[in-house]
């Protein structure tokens, strides 16, 4: 038998050995890997924080605790929320004897009381390293405990205790917790602060969350530079209900009603309260909650409501008659619809710890079945008001259903001329009309697979060209006609070119030039520009062309990566979020040097991306200045582009030169 151990180099010249291996102890990894905790450093991470310490009170409301909820920001970036509920407890804790419960919860990850159900039935704090992250990420926190007529304080620092817990006083009518915290620059930069209009609208919606509470809002107003109030005081005794009636105002809706209500769960696996709302000319606008968590991307407890109003709206069909109620889809109920939604449960699931997205598979269940019955009350107990939602959802129906044949046609349309080949590296996107869809066109094969992999393939589709492509300004037309990159652009947005081109024609709502994020790139994104300019016009007035953005380097301090466009945006990273660490930097040589991961995060996903977009000026004066530019830069002249960098070479620095 082979001894595991035996065998091959023995390590000693390759410096990984026992000693590469690192140990995080304590909440020394919450300051490493933030992002795994709240995100990111971004300002929405920032905001999380907030979030984080207000949830802990709103548990303590919810339980029955806890009335009164105050949200105060003071410069400095302080941040102080206090409650009046239990306190956090402030005896030894049994575990380590040498330590207050209150000093095991802020500086050890996963400890807390909303592990069983013994202090809290139903919480948002389930993993206990809420608050904890908090502290780890502050500079400076301080927690004031008020119980059984007395207060006490301890004071941390980057997740540190800088103090011990100590009585500062004895109070004969105050109770709860007091938690100041001052969010650590060193992890989201010198000029990240804390948004007054943002904080105002988080109090906010966590009051009509929870009927019984009451919260209240103060500021100091040298820090507010809008129209925020300085002082606030939230309570809707109506919760959901009472919210969705002041946003929707006086607009008209469909129904007069809203359809409103709360239901316990069956064996007390806690509660759902719903406010549906449908105003004849909204976007629509969703809002879902778990245990007065915002779960932005909703989940199962949004799952079970669509089915409820959906089997709900088809049942009120069949029972006045109308037999094309059996097509309606949950797109036709809640298009343009203006809803909340709030549960809560006991030990939910959620897809990570910033908790955007519910999955407890439970709860579609159970919140069908609570909104499924108040449904088809509220259809069938007034019919004319059924009627009337019947009709509406309907017409949306109907509209949809028309989309859809349109989109069929075009895609029809556009693709029959040439039904024989689109271009044969086209890697199309599987959506079926221009809505939404974006063409991706890239330089050389290798960056045009990474960008094939990193792709929405629903939306996205891909076409390499070969390098630089003709300059169709200096160019006859024999030639642009003969030229194989610019035939196989053509054939794949099927909009035609110059007088014949037809946006509506058009089988993408973006086109993006994605090229290398250096002079090669540049120069051919330019040549891209023009031919786009003379050739197809229109399609730039109106919007449709793009330029992507892809980073030039990668920066690594502390576990952590950023991505910088240029070099003065490497030094503005270097000096502000990594100042005084070591920064190891790789520098991108193409696109198809990118992982397809890093492609996507940085160039390609419509969420951290950044793009420019490619327009016309509106004035037929300020065309005709464009015009008059390309023609001197791109056109048959070389004489007028050396006379531009004749009067233009001054404007260059040295440094400039030199690079």
């Amino acid at each position: 038998m082979t001894d595991l151990f035996s065998g091959g180099s023995d390590g000693s010249s390759d410096g990984y050995d026992a000693s590469s291996i690192e140990v995080l102890e304590g909440l020394e990894p919450v300051r490493r890997r933030p992002g795994m905790y709240i995100g990111g450093t971004d300002e929405r991470a920032l905001h999380h924080l907030a979030a984080e310490v207000l949830d802990n009170s709103m548990d303590e409301a919810v339980a029955g605790h806890a009335n009164r909820i105050e949200v105060t920001l003071e410069p400095g970036n302080k941040l102080t929320i206090a409650d009046n509920g239990r306190g956090i407890p402030i005896d030894p804790h049994p575990k380590f004897p040498k330590k207050s419960a209150l000093e095991v919860i802020m500086t050890t990850l996963h400890s807390g009381g909303k592990f069983s159900n013994k202090a809290y039935a139903t919480s948002g704090g389930l993993h206990g390293v809420g608050v904890s992250v908090v502290n780890a990420l502050s500079s400076d926190t301080v927690i004031e405990v008020a119980k059984n007529k007395e207060v006490f304080s301890q004071s941390f620092s980057r997740g540190e205790p800088t103090s011990k817990l100590k009585k500062i006083g004895d109070t004969p009518n105050r109770r709860g917790t007091s938690v100041s915290f001052v969010p650590d620059p060193e992890i989201f930069g010198e000029k990240a602060m804390f948004k007054p209009a943002r904080l105002h609208a988080l109090a906010r919606s966590k009051a009509y969350l929870f009927a019984g509470v009451e919260i209240r809002w103060k500021c100091a107003p040298e820090l507010i530079k809008d129209d925020t109030p300085a002082e606030a005081v939230f309570q809707f005794p109506g919760g959901l209900a009472d919210h969705l009636k002041e946003e929707v105002g006086e607009r008209p809706c469909a129904t007069s009603d809203f359809f409103s209500g709360k239901q316990d769960f069956p064996d007390s696996q806690g509660s759902v309260e719903w406010a549906v709302a449908w105003p004849l000319y909204s976007d629509g606008a969703y809002s879902y909650y778990c245990n007065t968590i915002p779960t932005r991307d909703g989940g199962t407890h949004e799952a079970g409501l669509r089915t409820a109003l959906v089997k709900g709206i088809r049942a009120f069909g069949e029972l006045v008659g109308n037999k094309k109620a059996n097509g309606i889809t949950a797109e036709d109920i809640m298009a343009g619809s203006e809803l909340m939604l709030s549960v809560f449960l006991r030990d939910p699931q959620f897809q990570s710890q910033t908790k955007d997205r519910l999955t407890s598979p439970e709860a579609a269940k159970l919140v069908e079945n609570a909104v499924r019955d108040h449904f088809d009350h509220f259809l069938s107990d007034n019919m004319e008001r059924g009627k009337a939602l019947l009709t509406y959802t309907m017409e949306r129906m109907d509209e949809r259903l028309a989309r859809k044949a349109e989109k069929e046609v075009k895609r029809k349309t556009a693709t029959s001329a040439r039904k024989l080949r689109l271009p044969g590296k086209l890697t199309d996107c599987s959506e079926a009309g221009p809505e939404g869809t974006e063409l991706f066109i890239v330089e050389g094969d290798s960056a045009g697979g990474s960008a094939k992999q990193a792709r929405d393939r629903k939306t996205q589709a891909v076409l390499p060209i070969r390098g630089k492509i003709l300059n169709v300004a200096s160019a006859t037309m024999a030639k642009i006609g003969a030229n194989t990159e610019i035939a196989d652009i053509n054939l794949a947005l099927g909009c035609g070119t110059r007088d014949q081109c037809d946006p509506s024609q058009l089988r993408y709502e973006r086109i993006v030039i994605m090229t290398d994020a250096d002079v090669d790139g540049a120069h051919i994104a330019t040549l891209l520009m023009t031919f786009f300019f003379q050739e197809m016009a229109p399609l730039v007035k109106d919007g449709h062309l793009y330029l992507a953005r892809p980073p030039l380097y990668r920066l690594t301090a502390s576990g952590q990566s950023l991505y910088a466009q240029d070099e003065t945006e490497r030094e503005d990273i270097e000096n502000g979020v990594f100042k005084g660490k070591k920064v190891e930097v790789s520098r991108f040589k193409g696109l198809g040097e990118m992982n397809p991961g890093q492609l996507r995060e940085t160039t390609m996903n419509p969420e951290t991306r950044s793009l420019l977009r490619v327009k016309l000026p509106e004035s037929y004066e300020k065309q005709a200045v464009v015009k008059d530019l390309v023609d001197r830069l791109m056109g048959k002249h070389p004489e007028h582009r050396f006379a531009f960098i004749q009067e233009n070479a001054a404007a260059l620095d040295e440094d400039a030169i030199d690079a």
